[in-house]
């Protein structure tokens, strides 16, 4: 017999972290990593609707990473975990900055603030950009509660923002769809 999806043992408002902590749903760590979970699947979305290979390679690395991520959060940091949990690396970090500084070459120079849209595949991305920056301030949060959180997995989330961001103006740019930009009332 196939295992049920549903297991009832979260129907009390609480959840296990990776080695049996159990936790109110409302946790901080358990907010972090559905707010990771969350942003992966705007990926998912992102992948789907940008129609340049080079970046859906990116896309499917970068979803890969934010499981290693995901899986570290839900670690409860005071136990002995008893299994494989996949780690981030200094060349993750490395990837994306490199990845911005290939678009950068071929952008125009921004002048002006950018307002998210002109297309579902860019307003897509600064969607994910924004619940990236979510993702980072539940870390922080998180870090800042006195419990331990990798720092690379803030820094990775921090240049993950900026990569979507330069990715949407990109696509943009492939796509021959105007940036719209911001003015100012006065």
């Amino acid at each position: 017999m196939a295992m049920k999806i549903y297991t009832k043992t979260g129907d009390s408002g609480k959840t296990s972290l990776i080695g049996g902590t159990k936790v109110l749903k409302s946790n901080p760590r358990i907010e972090a990593y559905g707010t990771v979970d969350e942003l992966n699947s705007h990926i998912g979305l992102v992948s789907d609707f940008c129609n340049d290979e080079h970046a859906k390679d990116i896309l499917k690395e970068i979803q890969d990473r934010l499981f290693t991520i995901g899986s570290e959060l839900a670690c409860d940091p005071d136990k002995k975990i008893n299994m494989p949990i996949p780690d981030l690396h200094e060349s993750d970090v490395q990837l994306l900055e490199k990845e911005m500084d290939e678009m950068d070459k071929e952008l125009p120079v921004m002048k002006n603030f950018i307002l998210p849209g002109g297309s579902p595949s860019v307003s897509f991305m600064h969607v994910a950009r924004c619940v990236c920056r979510r993702a980072e301030r539940c870390c922080v949060n998180l870090m800042e509660s006195d419990t331990e959180v990798n720092p690379l997995i803030i820094k990775y989330i921090n240049r993950l923002s900026d990569y979507l961001f330069m990715l949407a103006r990109y696509t943009g740019m492939k796509n021959n769809t105007p940036e719209i930009t911001w003015k100012a009332r006065v």
